[in-house]
């Protein structure tokens, strides 16, 4: 059975059994774990680092930035987790899978080589995206701004817009 929630779980490491429900958070190790939204207790691992996952935690439940696209698994289920809630996306084809992790894999390139921004490809990317993408450029830091949660790329966009 799926879920529509996931209850934050602040812990140094995950339990060996997951409990459905339960996002698990590790700041120790920089990851979060849980079993997969849609009810195939599979367990998914979500690394926080600036070329991954990012979150933001409220003192009561975590949002987890961008989107989990569960694309190898069988259930290949899509969702962000939003204030706790489970917020469903809609699946990707093929090539857009193959495109997302293209650009997930420059961006850990370019975080590994010390350069975390976004660059006009990307960006052009993410504006015409309907969805959020899984390993979008993100900060690794509980961040409580009110950009919190929100991708790298739009807050680089409103200078843009607004010329400010």
């Amino acid at each position: 059975m799926s879920v529509t929630r996931l209850s934050p779980k602040f812990v140094e490491e995950f339990p060996a059994n997951l409990d459905p429900g339960v996002l698990y958070v590790s700041i120790e190790y920089g990851t979060c774990g849980h079993l997969c939204a849609c009810g195939c207790r599979t367990e998914v691992t979500t690394p926080l680092s600036p070329a991954q996952w990012s979150i933001t935690y409220d003192g009561q439940d975590v949002s987890l930035w961008p989107s989990v696209g569960n694309w190898t698994l069988p259930c290949r289920s899509h969702y962000i987790i939003d204030g706790g809630r489970i917020r469903w996306a809609r699946s990707f084809t093929e090539d857009e899978v193959l495109r997302n992790r293209d650009r997930d894999r420059r961006a850990l390139t370019r975080h590994d080589e010390g350069r975390v921004e976004i660059d006009d490809a990307d960006l052009d990317q993410a504006l015409d995206r309907d969805t959020p993408a899984v390993g979008s450029n993100a900060a690794s830091h509980v961040d409580r701004s009110p950009w919190a949660g929100r991708p790298t790329w739009w807050r680089r966009l409103l200078p843009r817009v607004f010329g400010k």
